[in-house]
């Protein structure tokens, strides 16, 4: 997508875009109107989509500090999959969701994934019924009016559901899915309720799933076999067609917080087990991105390289160095964005920012420098400093600007100027590594 800073952004999605970024949160809308920086990184993961378009399998894990824009661009690979007609869910670990775990903490992560589960006709979550209903609209649209009894509709039905009875779970989710589509055409509210519950793996148990569903089932979704019904999703994602299903899991740095080994360790398995399917093509239109701090991935003693097979599948080879990148691998490892995409940023977001508050900021492009110069001349920004940090220090800025007439640049800087390293003047800020140059690129020509 390539930005136009003449384009006018909805005000919904700006309001909520610039918001999210004063706060330091990562917007769920919006993220390609401030992309910058990550060319390589997006062609890695349209890479991915094309091959699970095409039936394959994948899972990549996306390293970098807090701050440096995992979740950013979780988001904004989540937008090109829905783009692309690709169903999508995300999720966030914390302690009490987990991908392993007894009392629910399993169940948890699949839940929040179904409940954030998303297609293009409902990209903010809850598309379940949506998903199923266009299904059963385009078998009835393949069949036609002649099919008065309903009759060539069910073996159709059942004719996209004899592909998954032999995966694990399959032939109860076939089964729950068919009594979906019987409720659908009988018009019966409370058991389309009632399958849509099992979906989302709600009922406690078999019990309660039999006297809501009105026949057995010989399983429930629970904490131990959840990951089996994601992989479900992406098969019956490509059958009803779908161009495949992608999830995202963040904050996994939460499970390298576990104090307890074996649960730790536990978790650790069941990434193990996703990884072995994604890369022998066990999980058929399926791509798995999981997103944590290099603490999470390296850590010898709790991190993932404390677990001997998933260290000697995810350690970097010896011909691996920072000279070169790799983006073919199963880790991507966030850089730090160069000066002049920082320099962009700030370029893009006042722009932006002009548009939502009909306010033409008081601030000049070599004022925008010095301030970029100011935040990167602190001790170990160099590697350090995190979009995240730039942008809202940057829009405090802006809001001080526009809230307080006699206010100027140099007043709200001079404190943070005086407690810092002197500014450097411009020759000598381009001759530095923590310099920042004004870029030969006009911001708005800046192609994702």
């Amino acid at each position: 997508m390539e930005y136009n800073q003449s384009v006018t952004v909805p005000r919904r999605i700006l309001s909520s875009l610039l918001s999210s970024l004063s706060a330091g949160v990562v917007p769920r809308a919006g993220a390609p109107y401030i992309a910058i920086g990550r060319k390589d990184e997006i062609a890695a993961f349209l890479s991915d989509l094309e091959n699970i378009g095409e039936g394959g399998s994948s899972m990549r894990f996306l390293i970098g500090r807090y701050g440096s824009g995992k979740s950013f661009l979780m988001q904004l690979v989540r937008g090109y999959a829905l783009e692309r007609d690709f169903l999508t869910a995300d999720a966030d670990l914390t302690p009490e969701r987990r991908l392993y775990g007894s009392g629910g903490s399993g169940v948890a992560t699949y839940r929040e994934l179904i409940r954030n589960l998303a297609s293009k006709a409902s990209p903010d979550g809850g598309a379940l019924p949506k998903i199923i209903a266009r299904w059963i609209g385009d078998l009835q649209a393949k069949i036609g009016e002649a099919d008065e009894n309903g009759t060539r509709l069910r073996d159709a039905v059942m004719q996209d559901h004899r592909s998954v009875e032999f995966l694990v779970g399959g032939f109860d989710f076939a089964r729950v899915v068919s009594a979906y589509y019987r409720a659908y055409m009988d018009g019966n509210d409370e058991l389309m309720s009632a399958c849509l519950c099992w979906l989302r793996g709600e009922f406690a148990s078999k019990t309660e799933a039999r006297r809501a569903l009105g026949f057995s089932v010989s399983l429930i979704i629970d904490d131990d076999n959840w990951y089996d019904f994601i992989k479900l999703f992406g098969v019956l994602a490509r059958r009803i067609g779908y161009r495949g299903f992608v999830v995202f899991i963040d904050e996994c740095v939460n499970l390298y917080k576990i104090v307890h080994r074996v649960s730790r360790e536990n978790n650790y398995e069941k990434i193990l087990s996703m990884f072995n399917d994604a890369l022998q093509g066990k999980a058929e239109g399926l791509l798995m991105v999981l997103g944590g701090t290099p603490q999470f991935l390296e850590d010898p003693r709790r991190g993932l390289f404390g677990y001997e097979a998933l260290r000697s599948r995810l350690c970097d080879s010896r011909f691996n160095d920072d000279e070169f990148r790799n983006l073919i691998g199963p880790v991507i490892r966030l850089r730090r964005l160069c000066d002049d995409e920082l320099f962009a940023l700030i370029v893009r977001v006042t722009a932006l920012y002009a548009q939502h508050y009909h306010w033409e900021p008081r601030i000049t492009s070599e004022q925008q420098i010095r301030f970029l110069t100011l935040a990167l001349s602190r001790a170990g920004s160099n590697s350090m400093m995190t979009p995240r940090e730039i942008l809202r220090d940057y829009l405090t800025v802006l809001n001080i600007l526009m809230q307080n007439e006699d206010a100027d640049f140099e007043r709200i800087i001079a404190r943070v100027s005086a407690e810092s390293v002197p500014l450097m003047d411009e020759e000598k800020a381009e001759n530095t590594e923590t310099g920042v140059k004004k870029p030969d690129f006009s911001p708005e020509d800046i192609i994702l």
